[in-house]
């Protein structure tokens, strides 16, 4: 699968988000705190596909466990 997210300068001013759409990365993870669910997030952001939200997700652990460089993100 390619990256789950973008990020350019000439969208949403480099603001990252999901690849293929302009939706930031940060608005799942403002769901998620919320105590949202993912299908949540899917329904109201149907640009966004499961696949990539999980992707993110499991990105977003691996980094946070320390099994990923960060800077390879």
């Amino acid at each position: 699968m390619n990256e789950p997210i973008d990020r350019n300068p000439d969208i949403l001013g480099g603001t990252p988000v999901f690849a293929h759409t302009r939706v930031p990365v940060r608005i799942l993870i403002e769901y998620l705190e919320a105590g949202d669910r993912l299908d949540d997030f899917l329904q109201d952001f149907p640009s966004v596909s499961r696949d990539q939200a999980v992707a993110l997700l499991e990105r977003a652990k691996l980094i946070f466990a320390g099994e990923q460089d960060e800077a390879a993100a």
